[in-house]
């Protein structure tokens, strides 16, 4: 989120003595303790908020390609000779690139909308402000959904092959940086062949274009910058509730 939407324009107002504001402050500060954030103090509920246009179809859609991902990953020998802990620990680290890279190969847009932002006043007589502020963290935020777009739209206009796509994922999910790996070495091993053969693909595709191959990497890394709270919020959270997205992809592993 940029600067200017960042700001909070009651800093500027002159109103700082009103009964109704020093009373929400004092509130404020019994919950959260004697330091508060100013994005948290603030009562103009500047930060936009969204959510999906049309959550049925892009939920149902996005559920599609996280059951590919999946599928993609567990059907792969080389992860299944890894010991579970890693096979973990990687689904944890890359299922939301891959989950985003799914995304651009299936296709898959969507709209979102502005959610209306209820006052601190009603969230302070209905829920509390902790609860509130909580509902508040868990809802996208307008600037948060559109880096994401530009991230898919960056790969949209690479408009990879599926051979393409299958080599970047591999490059992708074999991450020996993850912490606590056992098989780390066989892991970049993996990685390195998975690049390679990117590498060769994107030779023999584009052979006037040398630096494919490195833009390919250069924009893929963006999609590590995707919090996954973000897309859990956005896509599956209007479905799976306040459940534990890694638990569910869990069982969709064990799932024969």
């Amino acid at each position: 989120m940029d600067r200017e939407e960042e700001r909070c324009s009651c800093r500027h107002e002159g109103n700082r003595n009103a009964i109704l504001y020093t009373l929400l402050s004092q509130d404020l500060r019994l919950h959260q303790g004697p330091w508060v954030p100013d994005q948290q103090r603030c009562l103009c509920h500047k930060r936009r908020t969204v959510c999906l246009q049309t959550p049925q179809a892009t939920c149902q859609a996005a559920s599609s390609v996280l059951s590919k991902t999946i599928a993609f990953i567990k059907n792969l020998p080389s992860f299944q000779l890894l010991p579970w802990e890693d096979q973990l620990l990687l689904l944890d680290s890359c299922w939301a690139p891959l989950f985003l890279l799914g995304l651009v190969q299936e296709m898959v847009t969507f709209e979102v909308m502005e959610t209306p932002t209820p006052s601190m006043l009603e969230r302070i007589l209905l829920d509390g402000p902790c609860k509130g502020q909580e509902l508040q963290r868990t809802r996208p935020s307008l600037a948060s959904v559109q880096r994401l777009q530009c991230c898919l739209n960056s790969f949209w206009s690479l408009d990879l092959s599926p051979k393409e796509y299958a080599y970047l994922k591999g490059a992708i999910l074999f991450n020996p940086d993850v912490p606590g790996l056992r098989a780390s070495s066989y892991i970049e091993s993996l990685q390195r062949e998975a690049q390679q053969a990117l590498r060769e693909i994107l030779a023999l595709l584009h052979l006037e274009d040398q630096g494919r191959f490195a833009r390919v990497l250069l924009i893929s890394s963006s999609l590590k910058s995707i919090p996954p709270a973000l897309i859990t919020s956005l896509f599956f959270q209007p479905v799976i509730g306040n459940a534990d997205i890694l638990e569910l992809l869990i069982e969709m592993m064990l799932t024969k």
